[in-house]
């Protein structure tokens, strides 16, 4: 066994109605002015409403910053920091999805620290301190709630990642009852995103570890087994809790062995085309595990008996067997199933794929070395 590393967020709480006990878990931290990091969505859904009435009654004061935007720009993560200075705030929690929680990240460390946005990017920049965090996800999809990663859209058609063990909250905590009202194509989207964070974990070239392993596993066998039950009737808490603790456990995954290929050719259709981060990756999915299958196809085969079982044939047929079955869930689902559906066409390939070349980060964590000319093809295979 190679040596490795494996680093999680502190406090995990599972609790259906856990958000709102929030102010009882806050105020026992010591803190008296919390700024809540969501959006405009959730404020209008009331989603929060509960969970503040109990902070008034604690006698806490609360801030909600809700200007968050899917895949947030650096004047939003400034804005988010700005309003933590303004109010005091002894306390960033971040309430919502992916975007909202990597949001409340780095407002919790450049409130504290002071330090310029533009140089905590990359891996291990980050200096801190930070403010007490705690993350509480909406969605079963990003795991941001236990990964040490802030995604900043710096400018067009490009993403830049702050990784930082400073990043990971003091708690997470997971209450499925938020999720109840998530619509079909958030929860296939997210859910999605998920398991390619399950598989990218799994299959990932650098970092790979035992814990990883058993952690992606499991999610792939939460998160297959639950998805079209809990798109299908939205009201089943067991199955919108499996699709939660699924989605956390592959957080915990990826935060340790690093996705890959996938979400680096995902970002630039994100960043350039504004489709929501798990249906980009969901689009460019199979065509990338069909790619990689010259150097991971033992592993894909694996990870096609969790979510097939009984399936059969040599390792190349198992492996191939998965990636039909990835390819094949968005349209079960409902969603997009091509690059063309959400507004690509051919021409925007060559800028996609020049993109996504800008993604070494990810790239070098790819089972198989991808240049540019393999970029365009998996784009063109995926239109």
């Amino acid at each position: 066994m190679k040596n490795f590393e494996f680093h999680s967020t502190r406090s995990m709480v599972v609790e259906r109605g856990g958000a709102s006990k929030l102010h009882e878990r806050v105020g026992a931290m010591g803190c008296r002015s919390v700024l809540f990091v969501t959006d405009a969505g959730l404020i209008e859904a009331g989603m929060l409403d509960a969970t503040l009435q109990g902070f008034a009654r604690q006698g806490l004061r609360t801030t909600v910053f809700s200007e968050v935007q899917a895949d947030p720009a650096e004047s939003v993560i400034l804005a988010a920091v700005a309003a933590a200075r303004a109010s005091a705030a002894d306390c960033i929690i971040g309430f919502g999805g992916g975007s909202s929680m990597d949001a409340a990240k780095l407002a919790a460390l450049l409130a504290r620290s002071g330090e310029p946005l533009a140089q905590a990017y990359g891996v291990g920049q980050a200096k801190g301190p930070r403010l007490p965090l705690i993350l509480v996800p909406t969605t079963a999809g990003t795991g941001s709630e236990v990964t040490p990663i802030s995604i900043v859209t710096t400018g067009v058609g490009e993403k830049k990642g702050v990784v930082s063990p400073l990043l990971l909250p003091d708690v997470a905590l997971l209450d499925a009852e938020l999720t109840l009202g998530l619509p079909a194509h958030v929860t296939a989207a997210t859910g999605i995103d998920a398991m390619v964070h399950a598989v990218e974990a799994y299959t990932s070239k650098r970092l790979k570890n035992p814990i990883s392993d058993c952690l992606a596993r499991e999610a792939l066998r939460l998160l297959s087994g639950s998805i079209h039950q809990a798109c299908r009737e939205g009201t089943d808490l067991s199955a919108r809790e499996n699709m939660l603790t699924g989605a956390c456990l592959a957080g915990m995954a990826f935060a340790n062995s690093p996705v890959a290929a996938v979400h680096a050719l995902a970002y630039p259709v994100g960043a350039r085309f504004h489709v929501p981060h798990g249906l980009s990756n969901s689009l460019v999915l199979a065509p990338v595990i069909r790619f990689n299958c010259v150097a991971a196809a033992p592993l894909y085969a694996e990870l096609s008996g969790i979510v097939l079982p009984g399936v059969s044939g040599n390792e190349e047929q198992m492996a191939a067997a998965l990636a039909t079955y990835l390819g094949d869930l968005a349209g079960q689902l409902g969603l997009p199933t091509r690059l063309r559906d959400v507004g690509i066409e051919a021409k925007d390939i060559q800028l996609l794929a020049e993109d996504a070349m800008k993604q070494t980060r990810l790239l070098v964590n790819n089972p198989r070395e991808i240049c540019l000319e393999d970029a365009v093809s998996l784009y063109q295979e995926a239109l």
